[in-house]
């Protein structure tokens, strides 16, 4: 079999992955700072100290912040998700089969890079809340709201607490967080299908796969977007080859990503118990 007759399939099929991924693969990626297109094994973050303003005397010379840089490096490692396509199922099944293929790769990866974030959020453990035996509460919420508040955390339309499923039905049964008397019938959690809404200025985004220890403890993320670092060296890619022997074609999916920690001050860690009743 000619590998030319399949090139129409190649093209399709890479474009259907691509915008998968972008679409519904990652939670977090749009959370955090990123950079892409890095050439080399690894990346680079600049963090930056606070400066302090000083007053200088006439003619004088304006002091200096001395802002204090520090170089943070994000190693990239390689990923990939491949799978068999036979030629003859190919006739058998549709254009939507074909795309739950393209889907499944592509979530694959997602869900990498999401745990890529996740694990360097893992790595903060400045400021924490602990558990106390409860789920997620409202006073955790105004806890976290008041360390970055401390810590002068902008305000900036740029916070976002990553919660799981289980604290996110604590959240719904928060006045606060569902009465539009509160937020506003805009920012009601019931009117998208995206399950992410705004409150006290932070996006609060349910994700399943948050870390949880053997005393059923999930630890949640409270964070700023420049608390947190994501470098790709390559987004995601298709490459499909025929393969007479099976005659299949073998799709793998794969991308180069790496996330580091950045800035601790700008990240919460919030213990939520889920020991069941």
């Amino acid at each position: 079999m000619s590998t030319t007759i399949d090139q129409a399939f190649i093209k399709q099929f890479e474009r259907e992955v691509h915008e998968a991924y972008q679409r519904q693969g990652s939670k977090l990626r749009n959370t955090v700072r990123t950079i892409s297109n890095v050439n080399g094994s690894s990346a680079v973050f600049q963090k930056v100290g606070k400066g302090t303003a000083s007053t200088k005397s006439t003619h004088g010379m304006v002091p200096v912040m001395n802002l204090d840089h520090t170089a943070i490096e994000v190693i990239l490692q390689d990923y990939y998700a491949g799978d068999w396509v036979d030629r003859l199922d190919e006739l058998k099944t549709n254009i939507d089969e074909r795309q739950v293929i393209a889907n499944a790769g592509a979530q694959a990866l997602g869900r990498k890079t999401d745990e890529l974030i996740i694990n360097a959020l893992e790595t903060a453990s400045t400021h924490t809340i602990a558990d106390g035996n409860v789920g997620m509460t409202k006073d955790k919420i105004l806890s976290a709201f008041e360390t970055f508040g401390e810590n002068d955390v902008p305000d900036d339309a740029q916070r976002f607490c990553v919660v799981g499923w289980k604290q996110w039905s604590d959240l719904l049964a928060i006045d606060e967080f569902v009465n539009a008397d509160y937020i506003g019938h805009e920012q009601l959690p019931f009117a998208t299908i995206t399950q992410a809404k705004m409150f006290l200025g932070t996006v609060f985004i349910p994700h399943s796969g948050l870390p949880i220890d053997g005393n059923d403890v999930r630890s949640c993320f409270y964070y700023h977007k420049t608390a947190v670092g994501h470098a790709a060296a390559s987004d995601v890619q298709t490459d499909i080859s025929w393969h007479g022997d099976r005659a299949a074609h073998f799709v793998n999916n794969m991308m180069s990503q790496g996330a580091g920690l950045i800035d601790e001050s700008g990240i919460v860690v919030i213990g939520c118990d889920e020991t069941p009743d």
